[in-house]
C-alpha cells in the first residue's frame, strides 16, 4: 500500500488589515507535492474550515512564482483540489502516515488553535507517524499537545520562518505576532540556517520542519526519506 500524506493549507485571504492579502504560498505546496509524487505517495489536502484555500498574491510573482506553482494553477483538476478541502472532522488520522503543514503568513490566523488540526498531529506523532511542516506551517504546531499535555515541539530541534525574514520580507509591522519567539517560548529549540532565504531543514525524530518558501523541497525530501 501506497503511503499517505495529509497536507495542510490556510482558508485565510488577508491579514488583519483586509487591504492586504495574503494566502497559501503556493510552491510550497507544489514543491512537496512534487516529491511526495515522484515516492508514489498518495496525497489530501485539508485545511481549517474545510473548502477554497486563497492564493498569497506575492507567491504568484517572480521569483516565487516557478514552473511547479505555475504548472498547478494551468491544472485544473489541480486547482479544483484548492476549491474543496476537507476539514478536520472528515478526516481520520489512522489513514495517514505523515502530516505536512504548507505555508504562507495567512496560517498564522487559523492554524494555531484549529482543535481538529491539533488532534489529527498529536494522533499521527504518536503512534510514531511523521509530523511537518515548511516555513509558516510550524505556526500549526504552535498550541498542539502530546497526550501528556506537554507541547509537542518542547524540547525538540525546529525550524520555520525566521523573524530576520520577516523583517526583510518587509511584514514584521503586519503580522499578528512573532512566530519564532512564539515557538521558543514553548520549549522548542529554534534553529536557522547562516543566512536568510537559503533551503534549511530539521529532522528531529519524527518531526520534520523547513524554515522558508525555498526549503519546501528539502523539508520534504526528508520525509520522503524517512517514510
Amino acid at each position: 500500500m501506497s503511503k499517505r500524506i495529509l497536507t495542510v493549507v490556510t482558508n485565510v485571504g488577508h491579514y488583519d488589515d483586509p487591504s492586504h492579502k495574503t494566502g497559501l504560498w503556493l510552491s510550497e505546496l507544489t514543491h512537496a507535492w512534487h516529491v511526495f509524487e515522484e515516492a508514489g505517495f498518495e496525497q489530501v489536502l485539508v485545511s481549517p474550515s474545510g473548502g477554497p484555500v486563497p492564493l498569497e498574491p506575492r507567491s504568484l510573482k517572480f521569483p516565487n512564482y516557478d514552473k511547479t506553482a505555475k504548472a498547478w494553477r494551468a491544472d485544473p483538476a489541480r486547482m479544483a483540489l484548492l476549491e474543496n478541502t476537507l476539514s478536520p472532522d472528515e478526516v481520520d488520522s489512522e489513514d495517514f502516515d505523515a502530516i505536512f503543514f504548507t505555508g504562507g503568513h495567512a496560517v498564522m490566523y487559523d492554524f494555531p488553535d484549529s482543535a481538529g488540526l491539533q488532534r489529527i498531529s498529536r494522533e499521527i506523532f504518536e503512534r510514531g507517524g511523521i509530523v511537518s511542516s515548511v516555513c509558516h506551517g510550524y505556526c500549526g504546531l504552535l498550541n498542539t499537545r502530546l497526550s501528556t499535555g506537554e507541547y509537542l515541539v518542547a524540547g525538540r530541534n525546529v525550524t520555520g520562518f525566521a523573524w530576520q525574514e520577516e523583517v526583510l520580507a518587509r511584514v514584521d509591522k503586519l503580522v499578528p505576532y512573532n512566530a519564532e519567539e512564539q515557538m521558543k517560548q514553548r520549549g522548542a529549540r529554534y534553529k536557522k540556517a547562516k543566512l536568510p532565504f537559503v533551503s534549511y531543514a530539521v529532522v528531529d525524530g519524527n518531526l520534520v520542519t523547513g524554515q522558508n518558501p525555498g526549503s519546501a523541497k528539502e523539508t520534504a525530501t526528508k520525509v520522503a526519506a524517512l517514510l
